[in-house]
């Protein structure tokens, strides 16, 4: 069966090229996603002007993709390492007790908001594969509940012992537990080291400074945007009020078979323009990250409290 796609070069273009503008949509302050995405539509205009037929193009494509997805994998294993290493290091220059450590982390970096292995949570993967993490704690990150949801679920099944906690029981923790660092993920690093990620993640890094509790950033060179100074510069996200005023998850008590609500949790009516606050990300000053680790290494801030990004992008 011949799909009406795959006739012309052109129509596979006009089939998929709007996909991929989609994809990017949907995360336009993360700067890794439209990257890949340029990388996949490059495959396709090419094929177009080398004038092969666009069954081989469908199949260059999916060849791109697969590659792609590969790639992502390998290098959050280096990075998972570098920064796992660098976080073992720092708690024994700081005289921490004990073989095993406590880590925090931000809402969902894991297999699911990767390829594979993940970021930040890779960090922590590998730091209970190596026998060094004695627990992971993770907040429910909210409105969406990415940590509750998804990093809850990829932790439960490896087998990682983990602790949820509210966004706001951040503070509560560190007093009262031992921490021996917070790892999140990026969505885009300015040059100076400034760094956008989940809504919340600048309240743990306030909350970590006032610790004195190692904060690191975790991610891919493809998420460090040297063409922007600062956080200024990155645009941020703003979703619906409406979602920041609903709940999703499974009735409870449990039903048969399970049935999945969406639950109002605020007064109706609020003005959507004025009413709620919902941004997707917030900025992380430079001067609040103690190291930003990539697949090529960990950089960590110099004696002026700068940043030098080249050697690890």
């Amino acid at each position: 069966m011949c799909l009406t796609f795959t006739q012309s070069n052109e129509a596979l273009i006009d089939y998929i090229q709007p996909k991929l503008d989609y994809l990017f949509t949907s995360r336009p302050t993360a700067v890794n996603l439209g990257a890949a995405m340029r990388r996949l539509s490059k495959v396709l205009h090419d094929a177009k002007e080398r004038d092969i037929p666009a069954t081989d193009a469908a199949v260059e494509f999916v060849a791109e993709g697969r590659k792609i997805a590969d790639e992502d994998v390998g290098r959050n294993k280096e990075m998972a390492k570098h920064g796992g290493e660098w976080i073992l290091a720092e708690a024994k220059k700081r005289g921490e007790e004990g073989d095993k450590i406590n880590m925090m982390t931000v809402c969902n970096t894991g297999s699911l908001a990767t390829s594979g292995y993940g970021t930040a949570l890779g960090l922590i993967t590998y730091l209970h594969e190596t026998g060094k993490l004695e627990r992971a704690f993770y907040t429910q990150s909210t409105p969406y509940h990415q940590g509750s949801r998804l990093t809850s679920f990829e932790l439960q099944t490896l087998g990682i012992p983990s602790t949820m906690l509210c966004d706001s029981m951040v503070g509560s923790l560190f007093q009262h537990r031992k921490i021996h660092g917070i790892a999140v993920g990026a969505d885009r690093i300015a040059r100076n080291g400034d760094t956008a990620n989940k809504v919340g993640t600048y309240n743990a890094a306030v909350l970590a400074a006032r610790h004195g509790i190692p904060f690191v950033v975790v991610a891919p060179i493809s998420t460090v945007d040297l063409d922007i100074a600062d956080g200024t510069q990155i645009p941020i996200e703003h979703r619906p009020a409406i979602e920041a005023q609903c709940a999703r998850g499974l009735l409870y008590p449990p039903t048969s078979p399970p049935t999945l609500a969406t639950v109002l949790i605020t007064p109706s009516g609020l003005d959507e323009q004025n009413g709620v606050y919902n941004p997707s990300f917030d900025v992380t000053p430079a001067e609040l990250i103690s190291a930003i680790v990539t697949e090529k290494g960990v950089a960590v801030r110099d004696e002026d409290g700068k940043f030098d990004l080249t050697g690890i992008v």
